[in-house]
Formats: structure tokens, sequence, C-alpha cells
């Protein structure tokens, strides 16, 4: 079994819709207040503009871990 983690920042836009950027296998030992700091870049750089709208706060952050089995299934 093999898991996967992930960093999922959701944002608010200027268009009241919420947008979400993820980071494959974050840090294990990655604090809330790095976290926090990286957002507040990410708001302040103004670098992303999903469908032309601004970034305008945050709403919140999660790791999400997901677990995958895979099969060999041999068909005929």
């Amino acid at each position: 079994m093999e898991t996967n983690k992930r960093l999922i920042m959701t944002f608010k836009t200027n268009d009241d819709k919420r947008v979400s950027l993820s980071i494959d296998d974050p840090r294990e030992d990655v604090t809330e207040e790095e976290i926090k700091t990286a957002m507040e870049a990410v708001l302040a750089k103004g670098i992303f503009a999903p469908n032309g709208a601004e970034l305008t706060s945050v709403i919140d952050a999660k790791v999400v871990a997901t677990d995958t089995t895979e099969y060999d299934l041999v068909l005929d």
C-alpha cells in the first residue's frame, strides 16, 4: 500500500469563489505558521489569477493522506 500526502491551501477570490492550490508530499514537520506565511506570500505576490480572478483572502489549509492499493490483475 502506498500513502500519498498533499497540502491543500484554499483561498477566496474577488468574485467570491474558492480556489485551491496543492503541494504534493509536504514536509512531515511543516508548521501551521509556515503554511500561513506561505499563503500570505501567495496573496501578497498576486501571481495566481485563476480565470482572471484575484486571490483576496485565505480560507483554510489541510494535509490530506491517500492510501492506494494496486492489484496486478491478469485478465485473459
